[in-house]
């Protein structure tokens, strides 16, 4: 059972100033305006936890619905995190949207138990199962965005955890103005700002006394590191770590938009896996027509940067359920790419495999049923062909194909019909005739060959890699290997001169 957790004060506001209040949503109004965050006619969802800034946000929109033509409702996730305090914002927070006549919309959940159940983080937890309860209002057709009151002091205190914790230039970007279906409209007002606002009005709100709960790495910044920032260091320092925000945020989305072209350029797709060439995913070539200083440059920093977006991207199109992917991860990749050998593979979180194969990095997604038969015996296929007058198929689910195997007159309609598939003598084969998985120790003479050799090394040679190999098609005749595919028929089922009826095989893609 979590530790019971002090209620929620209530604040009520002090002394009104008309002035103050509509000169805030002065400053706000162009901003709305030119995002395009609430157009006329929409449906927009404040989410209100019951605290100032969420409350402060509710009655700015409310000033500004008239100007612009919106509709507002109210939304509220309960979390169940503080006993009887969580039900009073709830009940704090619907009286409020009654007072104003909007449509409230509640969604509850015990986030304590269910990020025990998950063994997830409980803030990160409570944040997607908030978000994800938003996405569905919206995909519902009851709202069509969500304002959510994040502030200018929450961005400096994000980015200053992402700095103490160890970030690249995503982390130092912090929260971003817009995201789906949500929108942050405060991110440059301060908190206090928001407080004088609500105390001009009148208006109370509900204070969330794990706010200052200092074991919380969030609190104690917010508590203690902040306060001697900007009496010792700073006083501007809120406003310098969103300025950093905004710079970081805008060279992020270039550099994500030029990764983004590099794998729509070089990057191919076929069957849910993503490929991408070794030199296109170590960007080993400066761009062209640059002078050599800047083709230096190219080579000395930008490789290894680029790759790395790459990589992250390629993931994430294949990825299949959360999981968080790491520096290390990127570096083992990399890692993959420039030193293994072909037939290397490398697991990643989120049900991510990647695979070296020749001249080529693919990422794939690796299904459930797949990573049993990784921890089960090797699975297997194996069907017969029973031959007759007319034509015989056998479909291969495994491949997407069918194998058709056609009885013909040799070497009449050989020359009439111009075969092209492989070709047998009839007469010399035995029974059973079967097609099955390559199997390890397969072999044959295959024609033209002087002598017997693995499937394994000839399949290789083919640049069939090892994964694919496990269920690639191989024709038995009694228990020798008559034929595969790629490669041509064994040597002793080959048509001869005395050969009078054949068996063509083609094969023929499942439509």
């Amino acid at each position: 059972m979590p530790a019971k957790l002090p209620r929620r004060k209530q604040v009520v506001a002090q002394k009104p100033s008309a002035r103050r209040r509509s000169e805030l949503a002065q400053e706000l109004l162009p901003q709305l305006q030119q995002n395009c965050w609430a157009l006329a006619g929409q449906r927009i969802g404040v989410a209100v936890s019951g605290g100032a800034d969420s409350v402060a946000l509710l009655l700015l929109l409310l000033e500004m619905r008239q100007k612009i033509g919106f509709v507002l409702s109210v939304v509220h996730f309960n979390h169940k995190l503080r006993g009887r305090a969580s039900d009073g914002d709830e009940k704090f927070v619907a009286s409020l949207a009654t007072r104003q006549n909007l449509p409230f919309f509640v969604a509850r959940e015990d986030m304590a138990r269910k990020s025990a159940r998950e063994r997830a983080n409980l803030e990160d937890a409570a944040r997607r199962a908030r978000y994800a309860y938003f996405e569905r209002l919206v995909a519902a057709g009851k709202l069509d965005r969500v304002a959510v009151a994040h502030t200018a002091d929450d961005q400096a205190e994000t980015v200053l955890a992402h700095i103490l914790r160890g970030t690249g230039l995503a982390g130092l970007a912090g929260i971003h103005p817009e995201v789906g279906c949500v929108f942050r409209p405060l991110l440059q007002v301060r908190r206090g700002d928001l407080r004088h606002y609500l105390r001009a009005g009148k208006q109370s709100w509900r204070e969330d006394a794990t706010n200052r709960d200092t074991k919380r790495m969030r609190a104690r910044i917010r508590l203690k590191l902040m306060p001697v920032m900007e009496k010792q260091f700073q006083p501007a320092v809120v406003e310098h770590l969103c300025q950093l925000a905004n710079f970081a945020r805008e060279d992020e989305a270039w550099l994500e938009s030029s990764a983004a072209l590099r794998v729509f350029l070089n990057a191919k797709e076929e069957k849910g896996e993503w490929s991408i060439s070794l030199s296109d995913l170590l960007a080993a070539h400066p761009p062209a027509n640059q002078p050599n200083e800047l083709g230096d440059l190219w080579r000395r920093d930008a490789p290894q940067a680029m790759s790395k977006r790459l990589i992250r991207l390629l993931v994430k199109k294949v990825k299949p359920h959360s999981g968080q992917l790491s520096a290390v991860h990127v570096n083992a990749v990399l890692r993959l790419a420039e030193q293994a050998d072909s037939g290397k593979s490398l697991p990643l979180p989120g049900g991510v495999e990647v695979r070296r194969l020749r001249d080529s990095v693919v990422f794939r997604a690796v299904p459930s049923a797949e990573s049993n038969r990784r921890e089960g015996p090797p699975m297997s296929f194996c069907y017969p062909v029973k031959l007759g007058a007319k034509a015989v198929e056998v479909a291969l689910v495994e491949q997407s194909c069918r194998l058709r195997f056609t009885v013909i007159d040799w070497p009449p309609q050989g020359r009439e019909t111009k075969v092209t598939g492989a070709v047998l003598d009839r007469e010399r084969i035995r029974l059973p005739l079967v097609v099955r998985n390559w199997r390890p120790g397969d072999s044959m003479q295959a024609l033209g060959h002087q002598k017997r050799h693995k499937l394994s090394r000839l399949l290789n040679e083919l640049g069939v890699s090892r994964w694919d190999k496990v269920w690639w098609p191989v024709l038995t005749s009694g228990e020798a290997v008559a034929w595969t595919r790629g490669l041509p028929v064994s040597s002793e089922l080959a048509p001869s001169g005395s050969t009078r009826k054949a068996v063509v095989i083609t094969e023929v893609p499942i439509s």
